[in-house]
């Protein structure tokens, strides 16, 4: 068995230093270089050194469990699909907020078991923020030195909806999505904070239509189903990883409560029936 509380505070120390990686580039916007991927999103130098000090510090710490990065992906199906254990990182999740000067950006560490988000880190650099959880050990927000604090997602979504959406990936089916909602109130962030705003219940319904890889969610499930809510798909099904050759994740939904009739409700309205 793992101690997945036990190996936590290397692990938060792991994303404090790709942070801090990160900002020494964030800080000094001159220095910045950025290049384009082949999927036609940018990478940065920033995004690559948080990797480089992820996949070290992974290395040490669990030094025969695969690493699957964002900045290197490119490991056939073949190879990957017999892993029980692996880390699915993003080493800099929200590269367009952290181009654009906006603070809303994010590294995710997360260890992924027979398909299943076990343990999730999401950090916030500039904040000093840090989510975290772990399967059965319930999730947490902690300020830099400070305790952590357990945090609980809203079990009862409130009246009117509280939404959380991306300020970048507005999409024609989300708009009529919200519009079926009534009136809703909509809040919108960068990067993996979309889901911890659920999990800590300031928001109810986190609705997701745009293309989104394995790597930008893991992290952030884990979380949030240890606040007590749920990621799934448009059929209500909770999330797996690394079940096909590509790392694409269908539409999804995360919510903060897992009472059937809201999942049926928030289903209902991410496959658009009557």
């Amino acid at each position: 068995m793992i101690n997945y509380k036990k190996l936590m505070p290397e692990l938060l120390e792991i994303s404090t230093m790709a942070g801090l990686a990160i900002l020494e580039i964030y800080q000094h916007p001159e220095s910045m270089e950025i290049q384009t991927k082949s999927d036609s999103s940018p990478v940065t130098c920033a995004d690559l050194m948080a990797h480089e000090v992820i996949k070290k510090g992974l290395n040490n710490l669990t030094p025969h469990w695969p690493i699957l990065s964002e900045e290197d992906a490119d490991i056939p199906y073949e190879q990957r699909q017999g892993w029980e254990r692996y880390w699915l990182v993003d080493p800099l999740d929200g590269t367009k907020e952290f181009i654009k000067g906006n603070d809303e950006f994010t590294v995710n560490i997360a260890l992924i078991e027979k398909g299943h988000s076990v343990l999730g880190i999401v950090h916030m650099p500039c904040f000093k923020h840090s989510y975290f959880a772990w399967q059965g050990g319930g999730a947490y927000k902690q300020q830099g030195e400070d305790a952590p604090i357990a945090i609980c997602s809203r079990h009862d979504p409130s009246n009117p909806l509280f939404v959380v959406t991306s300020r970048h990936h507005g999409h024609s089916r989300l708009q009529t999505l919200l519009s079926s909602l009534g009136d809703p109130k909509v809040i919108t962030y960068g990067s993996a904070l979309k889901f911890c705003a659920v999990a800590e219940g300031e928001a109810d319904l986190y609705p997701r239509l745009g293309p989104t890889s394995e790597w930008d969610t893991a992290a952030a499930q884990c979380i949030v189903e240890q606040a007590g809510g749920l990621v799934c798909d448009e059929q209500g099904d909770p999330f797996r990883y690394n079940q096909k050759p590509n790392l694409l994740n269908p539409a999804f939904f995360a919510c903060g409560t897992r009472e059937q009739k809201w999942l049926d409700f928030f289903s209902k309205l991410m496959r658009g029936d009557e």
